[in-house]
């Protein structure tokens, strides 16, 4: 009898596993622009935002698979009507860093918007600056 419960236990708990693995949402996004998020700077490209297990949230490269994850300082209310694809808002700020010499742009990630989710504040520019909004799609 224990032989064949405790195989039946172990697939329960691994289909379990699987389901809430799979109910967390994701959302892909292609960012045009050199980026950061989680205190790294990251290249333009590919990325995917994925909840995690523990209510934070984690910010996956496409060409590296390099996972930052993403400290949520607040969780923000759904707008009406509710967001209806993923995006990503970013802070536009200016920078003379390195060279003292140049002005450059940086482009911190601030909110995460999922759909049919709260939105996730991840960053907090103090002081002037502009948002910029990347639009994603639901992961498959």
């Amino acid at each position: 009898m224990e032989r064949s419960v405790r195989p039946t236990i172990g697939a329960l708990a691994l289909f379990l596993v699987a389901g809430l693995a799979s109910a967390f949402a994701q959302a892909e996004f292609k960012v045009p622009f050199p980026l950061q998020a989680g205190g790294k700077k990251l290249a333009a490209g590919d990325y995917t935002v994925v909840q995690a297990a523990e209510g934070g949230l984690v910010l996956r490269q496409g060409s590296t698979g390099r996972e930052i994850p993403l400290t949520v300082l607040e969780r923000i209310a759904k707008p009406e009507p509710p967001v209806a694809e993923p995006r990503l808002v970013f802070d536009e700020v200016g920078d003379f860093a390195p060279s003292y010499t140049e002005y450059i742009t940086v482009y911190v990630l601030s909110e995460v918007w999922l759909p049919g989710e709260d939105g996730y504040r991840v960053h907090v520019t103090k002081g002037a600056h502009r948002t910029k909004t990347v639009k994603g799609e639901a992961a498959k």
